[in-house]
């Protein structure tokens, strides 16, 4: 009897583990349609390839962005991986730098390089 202990926690782990992942797997499935669900035109997207545009149009399983003005592509609405929300705090003015040091010419050290010359 002792020699069935170790297979069967190691059986119930697995199984376990098994019960977790596809939980997940549901939880990250159901979200995802829920995304999909709440596209609307004008709503700023990523899909999977990186590529960024705005929903212009909406069909059962496709969707039309706008990736410049005037250039519109259709898409799946699986390719479409997240909603792009604009960063409140972006920086609307450019920043304004009091002094710059000027770095030496190329080729010469100012003694604060870490580099090490070899000989």
């Amino acid at each position: 009897m002792e020699g069935l202990l170790l297979p069967v926690l190691l059986f119930a782990a697995l199984g376990v583990m098994m019960y977790m992942s596809v939980k997940k797997q549901k939880r990250m499935a159901a979200q995802t349609q829920e995304m999909h669900n709440a596209l609307r035109p004008g709503t700023r997207v990523m899909t999977s390839s990186g590529l960024h545009g705005t929903v212009t149009a909406i069909a059962d399983d496709t969707i039309e962005l706008e990736i410049s003005p005037g250039v519109r592509t259709t898409w799946v609405k699986a390719a479409v991986r997240e909603v792009v929300v604009p960063a409140a705090d972006a920086i609307s003015e450019p920043a304004i730098v009091e002094s710059v040091e000027p770095l030496p010419p190329f080729g010469e050290s100012d003694g604060r390089s870490n580099l090490r010359k070899d000989s």
